[in-house]
């Protein structure tokens, strides 16, 4: 296997996360790896909502703060909430600077959208719901723009590399059929989250949590994998990954009614279709499971102006036969963002030496149970550019990486069988019964292609949904107790470096 030595940053993934980092750790060089083209295959580019930030004359980062610790149903750490809220109007104003054409107001302030469980208007958007795609297209230009960072495409992770002490000491990647093992001062996990583990996604399917996966079989200590948020109206017209109507059409004034015509989010809460997304992902499951079925009416709120207001839900739209113009657009609950990963400070660090993470693959304690809508590209640009701070002062220790084998992988039918289990047994709507099968198909699925960091992500999911009996958040059982402690999961794998293990 060859070896190349990097003297510098090493960063995997080239979403809104790795790029905030790799501009941060200036000037020292970076190396980013990427699986896939630059703006391809990361959800970041698939965001359409906005980054929600307290931007306007009547918020404050201390109202921000608390709407993100109420949404996360007592788990969110409140002092990385008041750090985010209070660094994220820095953090709208830097990428607007370098080139994201944010919506502006008649007198050129930032326009903003009402979204769920936010007591203000405060996500700045693009055209409505570009916002993701016009972010990356600005920061991927600066990246590429900048002297010190180095972009290796078609590169994908398949291990860590690591000293006799447990240090992270690089990576092991495959290009051109080819592996190649990467040594670096510092590391930084900035791979994603889960959603191609479940059947009915919005992010790219490519996204299975092998970054969550590698990093607990090294030994990183992981946080709270079982809440999962499920976006509740990805447009249900038969594609994968399904796409997404942007909860700010609901800001807007749509509406969640049934085949029937009849609107029925008022009958599962007070706020109606700005509830928290778990309580609507969990009414619109409960109308599909009775045949009553779901679907988004826009047709008074936007009407006509769908084409220029909302442009990719359109599009989206027209591509399954349905004009949101004039006809309400079927929904569905879809896997949409992990709020567990590997626990990290407030500058990346994870437990492990030499090894940070950033992005939704990692778990500042932000989001809790239940993230807040728009707090995701926030939360990558904030603590993605702390992560390639921190990581920028990192000096290589000398020490010799032990060889390293690549992690076995999942092969293409075994990820379908995956995909459909998960979607089964650790959806929306959860019970002892369903997570023990599905524990038990991982069983057989490691057992015949070995422990694959997507398995172990499965197993992480799926195993602490088990031991959490009851209902909290995103993470919602039927036959759990009415209440559960509020307090969040910490776990290290078994069989992992003992020295390591947090």
């Amino acid at each position: 296997m060859d070896r190349i030595q990097h003297d510098g940053v090493l960063i995997v993934g080239a979403g809104l996360a790795g790029l905030s980092a790799a501009l941060a750790a200036a000037p020292r060089k970076v190396l980013v790896l990427t699986g896939a083209p630059l703006n391809h295959g990361c959800s970041s580019a698939w965001a359409q909502g906005g980054m929600a930030a307290a931007l306007s004359a009547d918020d404050a980062p201390a109202l921000h703060a608390a709407d993100t610790v109420a949404a996360g149903a007592g788990l969110v750490d409140p002092d990385m909430a008041r750090l985010l809220a209070e660094e994220g109007p820095a953090a709208v104003r830097k990428l607007a600077a370098m080139g994201a054409p944010f919506d502006r107001d008649p007198a050129g302030e930032f326009a903003t959208s009402l979204e769920a469980a936010h007591s203000r208007s405060r996500v700045a958007r693009v055209k409505g719901d570009q916002a993701g795609r016009a972010i990356m297209d600005a920061v991927v230009k600066a990246a590429l723009s900048a002297r010190h960072i180095q972009v290796r495409a078609g590169a994908r992770l398949r291990g860590l590399l690591q000293d006799a002490d447990g240090r992270v000491r690089g990576v092991v990647v495959e290009q051109d059929g080819r592996l190649v093992e990467i040594t670096a001062a510092a590391t930084i996990l900035a791979t994603g989250g889960i959603g191609g583990l479940y059947a009915v996604t919005t992010t790219p399917p490519e996204l299975r949590g092998e970054g969550l996966g590698l990093a607990a079989l090294a030994g990183a200590r992981i946080a709270d994998p079982e809440f999962v948020q499920f976006h509740p109206t990805a447009i249900d017209i038969g594609r994968d990954p399904a796409p997404l109507a942007t909860e700010a059409l609901r800001g807007e004034g749509a509406k969640l009614i049934n085949a029937a015509g009849e609107a029925f989010m008022a009958g599962y809460h007070r706020d109606a279709e700005l509830a928290p997304r778990d309580v609507v992902a969990r009414a619109i499951h409960a109308e599909r499971e009775a045949g009553r079925g779901a679907f988004l009416d826009a047709t008074t709120a936007v009407g006509a102006h769908f084409p220029e207001q909302f442009p990719a839900v359109f599009a989206a739209c027209l591509s399954g036969g349905v004009d949101p113009r004039i006809q309400p657009i079927p929904v569905s609950p879809a896997c949409h963002y992990h709020m567990g990963g590997i626990v990290t400070d407030a500058e990346g660090r994870t437990t492990l030496p030499g090894l940070y993470a950033a992005g939704e693959c990692a778990s500042t304690g932000v989001h809790g149970a239940n993230r807040l809508a728009s707090n995701s590209l926030l939360e990558a640009a904030v603590f993605g550019a702390r992560a390639g701070e921190a990581a920028r002062d990192e000096r290589d220790p000398g020490t010799r990486p032990l060889r390293a084998m690549a992690a076995p992988d999942l092969p293409p039918a075994a990820v379908a069988q995956l995909r459909i289990a998960m979607s089964r047994d650790a959806g929306v709507v959860r019970d002892a019964a369903g997570l023990i099968r599905l524990l038990a198909e991982i069983d057989a699925l490691e057992a015949a292609h070995g422990r694959t960091p997507s398995l172990v992500a499965a197993r992480l999911v799926a195993h602490a949904a088990l031991a959490r009996k009851g209902s909290l958040g995103a993470h919602f059982r039927a036959d759990g107790v009415a209440e559960d402690q509020h307090r969040r999961t910490f776990v290290s794998l078994e069989g992992a470096p003992a020295s390591q293990a947090a």
